[in-house]
């Protein structure tokens, strides 16, 4: 990987570039006097270095075209101004330092890009949030270790993705990495998939089948879907898992295996356990180490990137020239939510790639139910049996209290209109519909006694109170025109005060990482009153 820098402030310049040839990366130093793009142009750098003229035209010139070339930018900006960065990132930059800097800072900075570049090109995942950039390190860390890795996300988040990097990273990356989708397959053909099974041991069984743990031997298996395993494979794959053996379906002979198992769920494995379709001891077992890849409504500032690469791969494989994207047209991508998450979002771009040829793409070209949010933005919510354990709801994830929330607020108007003509079919809706979670997990109706979280959300029937009454201090309260952001703020304020202002407590409630929860804090505002 390369680094170029250019000479518009010679000090940091040469001391930068002394230190990244001591760490044996290529470098390149270019003077203003230089052709830069140019220069660029022939380099084909991973990173670039402006050590001034920031707000040069020509520099920023140079910055979007890396916003489709695919370099990381860095600034070293004269002032610190706030605002002035927050410009500089919102035309292209990656970073934007302060100077003086020193030149150990400057040259940390520089590898962690390159190192963030290189994890990104080795997993396909690609994203310049805080939420990918903990992803990625997540992926760094687990790789080298054999244990085993829960990955749990919506469908099309790129759960697949992260179970491969982890295999290309690992010490088994020259080992077999042999993919399962256990959701796909018949109850009956499961064990024989998975296991393998001897010549004659059913109908059918005309020779020996070697199983898919046996041909991961040495290797990763990745088990999608683990969710939908039913009970009775469950108990024998915890066994495999404890003993490292197998055994055949209708042999008698166990056979050693070694095998990493990355797991893969779209929706909360826990549920599973609480309302008992999992089984507790196989969930503790997978769940050793746990990533989290978070929807891509979640990551809205990675959008743009996203959609710059796909257009880049889909111009190249139809051989498709490409002549731009509106801001409106980026506008409406980014102000979408996405349902299908990244799967969705890079199916639509190879479309538009594909029919928009010979001229700049266009807010007419992106389909009316995406560009004007509609029924899309209507998230599906798992509505499973409510679960109760001794009177007490058990707490749920920050994600399903959000996206219920989300739905209430969406749907809150229709049901004020449905009031008058059928309060009863109202009243069924709102006691049998949404719900909300406690402080350990499983599903309720809000409102419902000792569930830790409740709904407010003016004055409906179904023991919703209406504003102004007395409700629990950990209540979420939602009312009409409330944004996305305020309701989350609100959910986690109702953990913080849950939990008394712990919030390593706090996170451990919403299913968030410490750090996470810091940044919303500070995000919000907070106030001291919450701190521990």
């Amino acid at each position: 990987m390369s680094v170029l820098i250019t000479l518009t402030d010679v000090e940091p310049a040469v001391r930068l570039n002394a230190l990244l040839e001591a760490d044996g990366v290529k470098t390149f130093v270019v003077s203003p006097m230089d052709d830069l793009p140019r220069e660029v142009r022939k380099a084909k750098p991973d990173v670039i270095v402006f050590t001034g003229a920031l707000l040069d035209p020509q520099t920023l010139g140079l910055v979007r075209d890396q916003l489709w070339g695919g370099a990381t930018v860095i600034g070293l900006a004269d002032v610190g101004d706030p605002r002035l960065e927050q410009k500089l990132k919102s035309l292209g930059f990656s970073e934007v330092l302060t100077k003086p800097v020193t030149p150990d800072a400057l040259r940390a900075t520089v590898n962690e890009a390159l190192e963030r570049l290189r994890i990104t090109r080795e997993t396909g995942l690609w994203g310049e949030s805080e939420a990918v950039r903990e992803v990625l390190v997540a992926i760094e860390q687990m790789a080298p270790v054999s244990s085993t890795v829960l990955i749990e996300g919506e469908s099309g988040t790129g759960k697949e993705l992260v179970a491969r990097a982890i295999a290309k990273l690992s010490p088994r990356r020259n080992k077999a990495f042999i993919a399962v989708n256990v959701g796909a397959l018949p109850e009956t053909l499961l064990e024989s998939e998975l296991f393998g099974h001897e010549k004659g041991s059913f109908t059918g069984a005309a020779e020996r089948r070697i199983g898919r743990f046996e041909l991961a031997d040495g290797g990763t298996l990745f088990l999608d879907e683990i969710g939908d395993v039913p009970p009775s494979t469950q108990v024998k794959l915890l066994r495999v898992l404890e003993e490292r053996e197998v055994t055949r379906v209708g042999g008698t002979q166990a056979i050693p295996v070694d095998v990493r198992v990355v797991a893969a769920t779209n929706r909360p494995l826990r549920e599973g356990v609480q309302r008992g379709h999992f089984r507790p001891d196989l969930y503790y077992r997978l769940n050793v180490l746990r990533i989290y890849l978070p929807p891509l409504r979640e990551r809205r500032e990675d959008i743009p990137l996203l959609v710059r690469r796909f257009v880049q791969e889909f111009s190249e494989e139809h051989d498709r020239e490409f002549h731009g994207i509106s801001s409106e047209a980026m506008q409406a991508l980014v102000a979408y939510s996405w349902p299908g998450n990244v799967r969705e979002l890079r199916n639509l771009v190879e479309s538009m790639v594909v029919l928009a040829t010979g001229r700049e793409i266009g807010v007419e070209d992106i389909p009316k139910g995406i560009r004007e949010g509609g029924a899309d933005r209507l998230l599906p919510v798992p509505m499973g049996p409510i679960h109760r354990e001794e009177g007490r709801a058990e707490g749920r994830e920050l994600e399903f209290i959000v996206r219920s929330l989300v739905e209430v607020k969406l749907q809150l108007e229709e049901l004020r209109r449905q009031v008058d003509d059928d309060r009863a079919m109202l009243q069924q809706v709102l006691t049998a519909g949404v719900g909300v979670a406690g402080p350990g997990g499983s599903l309720m109706p809000a409102g419902f006694p000792g569930s830790g979280y409740g709904l407010a959300a003016g004055a409906l029937p179904g023991g919703i109170e209406p504003p102004g009454a007395s409700v629990p201090a950990n209540t979420v309260t939602i009312t009409p025109g409330m944004t996305m952001a305020e309701i989350e703020k609100e959910a986690v304020l109702a953990a913080l005060r849950e939990t008394r202002g712990n919030r390593r407590k706090a996170a451990e409630i919403l299913a968030i990482g410490e750090r996470t929860l810091y940044r919303k804090l500070k995000e919000y505002q907070v106030p001291d009153e919450f701190g521990e």
